[in-house]
């Protein structure tokens, strides 16, 4: 296990409220944090550079007086079809956020500027080859997006994917794939990764910035109903397919989006909206300081369990 220095003793469980597209803001982020569980929200959430350094002043603000608050951490797009990455990246540096999460291309230029400061840099892939390029450009952690993950998923097995990766990287491993409860993260951390990375369970809280009818369709959900598409916005992504249908399109007749288009992003996830296979243990929809207590609970009682195991 190989957890950075400077999240040691900070967290409460080992988690990362993944940042979420349309959905993770400041209230999100703040809660999640204060709980002791990292808290992470795209920089693009906000429509421009200035708009993203407010919710990073904001954060920084809410979490200044909060004891044993756990980090806080963007996400930057540094494809190249992203317009403001070289902005945002310098209000990232000047701000020093403690963790930056690249996707969709490992630039070692934007790992040295955070390392600048000290920051911390974790890239997500979907196979090795990815993992390879991050490695190489110096990040210091790699988050395995395996199968069954919302979002821009991957169609790896989790043992595959975290034992590839752990055959040369020598970093934190982040695991995201399908984890609901205290127990999988309990399950992620046996197989060999050091933090477990959340999206989907943390779409069905309070403060998340989607709409009732999102949150609704979670709880309704179950695997069955996720289609695997890069139909939607250029990337393979995971998609609930109740949302396409009330979207007016036909899952068996989805056209080619083309390639992926920042511009048109927030325009293609609007109405059409992303989950993972882990729908079908979603039942309630609940403040993220309460889903944070429940799941640090379920993971003291499956250490516990796992030590009588062992024991035994």
């Amino acid at each position: 296990m190989t957890l950075p220095a400077s999240l040691e003793g900070r967290l409460k469980l080992p988690a990362i409220a993944a940042p979420m597209f349309l959905t993770s803001g400041p209230d999100l982020v703040v809660e999640t944090c204060k709980a002791g569980v990292i808290g992470t929200f795209p920089a693009l959430n906000q429509r421009t550079s200035d708009g993203y350094r407010d919710w990073v002043d904001e954060i920084e603000s809410r979490l200044a007086g909060a004891k044993d608050a756990a980090p806080f951490g963007v996400n930057l797009i540094v494809h190249r079809s992203n317009p403001r990455l070289e902005a945002d990246l310098r209000i990232t540096v000047e701000k020093r956020v403690p963790l930056v999460i690249t996707s969709l291309g490992a630039v070692s230029e934007v790992v040295e500027a955070v390392h600048s400061y000290g920051g911390l840099v974790f890239h997500d892939v979907i196979n090795r080859r990815h993992a390879e390029k991050a490695a190489a450009a110096g990040v210091d952690g790699i988050i395995a997006v395996s199968a069954g993950a919302g979002g821009h998923a991957g169609t790896m097995s989790p043992f595959a994917l975290v034992s590839e990766i752990a055959s040369f990287f020598h970093g934190a491993i982040i695991l995201a794939g399908s984890i609901n409860t205290g127990a999988q993260i309990a399950a992620a951390r046996l197989m060999g990764a050091d933090l477990a990375y959340m999206g989907t369970r943390f779409i069905a809280t309070k403060e998340a910035m989607v709409s009732d009818q999102y949150k609704t369709m979670l709880t309704e959900s179950a695997a069955a109903d996720i289609l695997y598409t890069s139909k939607i916005s250029g990337v393979n992504a995971n998609f609930l397919l109740p949302s396409l249908r009330a979207a007016g399109l036909d899952p068996e007749n989805l056209q080619d989006h083309g390639k992926l288009d920042m511009e048109n992003e927030a325009k293609a996830w609007k109405n059409v909206w992303s989950a993972g296979h882990g729908v079908g243990g979603i039942k309630d929809v609940i403040p993220a300081a309460g889903l944070c207590q429940r799941l640090i609970r379920e993971y003291a009682e499956a250490c516990k369990n796992l030590a009588a195991i062992h024991a035994s």
